[in-house]
């Protein structure tokens, strides 16, 4: 399978080196992830896999997503119930196993933000879990700095009651994009790529592959998977 090849590299890579992305810089980001996975859900595709590793920049600065190992089509009117995706970023009814569907893609999302502008994930811990009972007692310590709105914002992502998750609700997407922190966005601009992106990679040629790191190729990048028969536990949590 003959693929487009994106030289700009992973925005982990970036993202760890700045330590923490700047307010204009997260915003950029999200405008063209939420366009994405807008586009994504219109052709009734779950992602599953949001996080820094599977997003790459192309060179002129622009997003891609990458990896679809685990999206899957599924309509309004169904669920799944496969436990996949990244500890530290799956939604509560994942682990719960209550079945799931597009609303993943928008917890995803706030776990995102919050990353890309704290340098960490609003839920970590040292084994998976400890990542899932943060994640479903849904106490979130943000750090100082983070803008008002965006705070506003993270806190109706990341609503363990999916009918009730911002982008989730009767008018999907648009109410992400219409929320306080977008305003200065021109949303009819970003998919037409006219935003001018905050990091612009160094490709010094057509196959430059030095944006990317050098990973063994024993190394997944990923938690031990936690056997469903393990995660009964948290059913009713």
């Amino acid at each position: 399978m003959l693929m487009e090849y994106v030289p700009g590299g992973e925005l982990f890579s970036y993202l760890r080196n700045m330590g923490r992305f700047n307010n204009s810089t997260g915003l950029f980001y999200s405008a063209e992830i939420i366009c994405a996975i807008e586009y994504l859900h219109s052709k009734e595709i779950v992602y599953r896999d949001l996080k820094p590793e599977n997003i790459l920049l192309d060179r002129e600065g622009h997003i891609k997503l990458t990896d679809f190992g685990f999206a899957k089509k599924l309509s309004d009117r169904y669920h799944t119930w496969t436990l996949c995706g990244t500890p530290e970023y799956l939604a509560p009814e994942v682990i719960q196993s209550k079945g799931h569907g597009r609303a993943v893609d928008w917890w995803a999302l706030g776990i995102l933000i919050f990353e890309m502008l704290s340098g960490f994930p609003p839920f970590f811990d040292d084994n998976p879990f400890g990542i899932y009972q943060k994640i479903l007692a849904g106490k979130i310590d943000f750090p100082r700095h983070l803008d008002l709105y965006v705070k506003d914002l993270i806190k109706k992502l990341l609503v363990v009651d999916r009918t009730r998750r911002l982008g989730n609700m009767k008018n999907g997407a648009e109410d992400v994009k219409r929320h306080r922190w977008f305003r200065s966005i021109d949303w009819d601009a970003v998919p037409q790529r006219k935003l001018k992106p905050p990091v612009i990679p160094k490709v010094s040629h057509e196959g430059d592959t030095s944006n990317f790191e050098a990973y063994p190729e024993d190394d997944w990048n990923k938690a031990p998977p936690v056997p469903p028969k393990d995660l009964e536990m948290f059913k009713n949590f």
